[in-house]
């Protein structure tokens, strides 16, 4: 199975899901930026539970729409210090965060520019992380109706508003007993507390597309 999806900030459980069962992934390089995506956000379990973490992007005045690619990460605020102090403060007492912290902090501590790249070295310090080896591509044109026997059109995934996951199986989190399970939040919730396991729980998940 190929499935065609953009790559976003810490994917989502559910993003995974479908990428653990592909062949090959298709990153959608030739769209436009969307605010209110997953493109620029994701969400984490706080203390006082779920927690949007979202990176500032510079605007273009001149044009109305900006391509993905294009897209600039706005670094006036200290948005990496900010996110990365919300993440340790999350997932310190976690069963793997000691495991992965080095691989993942190393993105917090040097300046990005490029979302798109960001995203890009995201997804392979994660597959590297979980040990997943999958082939990828990029497309190289904008087609909005997406309609090819051999790949799965799951781009809707980045909408952030637009919620099509089930519930997924639950695992154990931090703050579980105190707010109760939440579904389908950004991939290190679920690397920080399955650790090792995290490949075998994607794999395991219905499809649901």
């Amino acid at each position: 199975m190929n499935i065609l999806i953009h790559p976003t900030y810490f994917p989502t459980v559910a993003h995974f899901v479908a990428i653990s069962k592909a062949k090959t992934i298709r990153f959608e390089a030739a769209d436009n930026f969307q605010k209110q995506t997953y493109r620029n956000r994701m969400f984490i379990y706080g203390a006082n539970g779920k927690l949007l973490l979202n990176i500032p992007t510079k605007h273009n005045k001149k044009e109305n729409k900006t391509s993905y690619q294009n897209t600039e990460i706005e670094n006036i605020e200290d948005w990496q210090k900010q996110h990365w102090k919300s993440i340790v403060s999350a997932y310190k007492s976690s069963p793997f965060f000691e495991y992965y912290e080095d691989e993942i902090k190393d993105l917090f501590f040097t300046p990005k520019t490029s979302l798109y790249q960001l995203n890009i070295a995201i997804f392979k310090i994660i597959c590297e992380c979980i040990e997943l080896d999958i082939t990828i591509e990029y497309t190289e044109e904008f087609i909005k109706e997406y309609n090819t026997g051999d790949c799965i059109d799951l781009r809707v995934l980045v909408n952030a508003k637009k919620d099509i996951t089930p519930q997924f199986e639950n695992y154990t989190q931090v703050f579980g007993d105190k707010h109760g399970y939440l579904n389908n939040l950004s991939i290190l919730d679920l690397l920080f507390n399955e650790g090792p396991n995290t490949l075998n729980y994607l794999e395991s998940q219905a499809i649901f597309w």
